[in-house]
């Protein structure tokens, strides 16, 4: 039992240690208005990427920018998005940031993980809790004390409270932190106490140990780039990105309505640019329109799946079941300086070569709320919201 122990809270301290709760996107949230034979969506192109506050400079903006669409904090990442991601970082490290970061007071504070690679050596607590996504994860880092430490947290949510992982810190060099984990504890809103974690940190010799590169610290103090003994890279803010912002909010179910309201509401005041429909492979991942029980309505309402904007062409696509899949067609016109007239009337079930059509027809009005290269909103019929993320890179 104690060897079983001691190799658990092992692999369970090399989590905290390579900050690695990646969790998944969480779909669309739901809202009222079952059964609408005909949406009205509204689309218009508002972008906030040119204005992703004053203190990140273009580099670091291209580092966000690589960020927005990357589900599960790099986990889900296509190689294609990894690349771009490493690319950037890789970039950021060539410039010059912030000298010394550990003996600045930038580097002090908490700082949201937004962004890690995955070391080959992942362990099998690693993999488990790689796919929590509603729970955001922390670092805060205090050098500057009489007892200088360096901790990991996982936000369980503001009702129920965290998960607080320590570790005892001290700078070896101007990049490089050492540290070794020495006690955790969970703290949790409804109770007065906190409840410690029971992990023998003394038991663990080496295990317990371990040391942080910091390979670029913004000169603003909001981005940090880092790099681990176990050959992770992470990238960490203080501050995000207005569509960071909404992401998180996605992810967690938390305001979501609030949280769409207050990003358009601050698209409108920095852009005004004309609305365009972008070509692209989109994925839905939020809406506030109930589901019907019938899924080849969701699926011809584009209620579920992917759209495919391309040549003038709109297209929905739904797995449906393995090697079947839904797939609708139409065409767009822009009708207004906001608004496209959308017509959906090819529609068909397919599975390999064959395919079986189906007697549909959709009319949809588009006008855009928000759209850049990276995210999509829209309001429907009887105000639905729609939230998409492109799938298949910028252009």
């Amino acid at each position: 039992m104690a060897v079983a122990a001691q190799v658990g809270a092992a692999t369970y301290l090399n989590v905290w240690r390579n900050l690695a709760l990646n969790p998944p996107p969480s779909l669309f949230k739901p809202s009222a208005n079952p059964n609408p034979n005909r949406l009205t969506l509204h689309i218009c192109r508002c972008s906030l990427v040119n204005e992703q506050q004053a203190s990140f400079t273009e580099q670091e903006k291209r580092l966000i920018d690589a960020l927005i669409g990357i589900q599960g904090r790099g986990r889900s990442a296509s190689s294609n998005q990894l690349n771009d991601a490493e690319r950037a970082v890789q970039v950021l490290e060539g410039q010059e940031g912030m000298p010394d970061p550990t003996s600045s007071d930038l580097i002090e504070g908490r700082w949201q993980l937004m962004f890690t690679t995955r070391p080959g050596t992942a362990s099998p607590i690693q993999r488990t809790f790689v796919g929590v996504e509603f729970f955001s994860v922390f670092q805060e880092v205090y050098l500057r004390t009489n007892d200088p430490r360096v901790s990991n947290i996982v936000k369980f949510s503001d009702s129920i409270g965290e998960l607080k992982v320590e570790a005892a810190a001290s700078i070896k060099d101007g990049t490089r932190i050492i540290f070794q984990f020495d006690r955790a504890a969970f703290s949790f809103k409804f109770l007065p106490f906190k409840v410690p974690y029971p992990v023998p940190f003394r038991l663990l010799g080496d295990e317990a140990k371990g040391w942080l590169d910091t390979t670029y610290l913004s000169r603003s103090g909001n981005l940090r780039i880092s790099r681990g003994n176990k050959g992770t890279t992470f990238v960490l803010q203080k501050k995000t990105d207005p569509r960071q912002k909404l992401l998180a909010a996605i992810s967690t179910g938390t305001e979501v309505r609030e949280a769409i309201d207050e990003f358009i509401s601050l698209s409108k005041s920095v852009s005004k640019d004309e609305p365009v429909l972008l070509e692209g492979e989109w994925q839905m991942i939020w809406s506030s329109q109930l589901e019907t029980d019938s899924w080849i309505e969701n699926a011809g309402n584009g209620l579920m799946g992917s759209q495919i904007v391309k040549n003038g062409q709109m297209k929905f696509s739904v797995n449906i079941l393995p090697g079947v899949r839904f797939s609708m067609i139409g065409k767009f016109v822009k009708s207004g300086t906001k608004t496209y007239n959308v017509t959906m009337d090819d529609a068909a079930l397919i599975g390999g070569p064959f395919g079986y059509p189906l007697e549909m027809e959709t009319k949809i009005n588009l006008e855009l709320l928000y759209s850049d290269d990276k995210i999509r909103i829209s309001r429907g019929y009887n105000n639905i919201l729609f939230v998409h993320l492109r799938k298949d890179g910028s252009k």
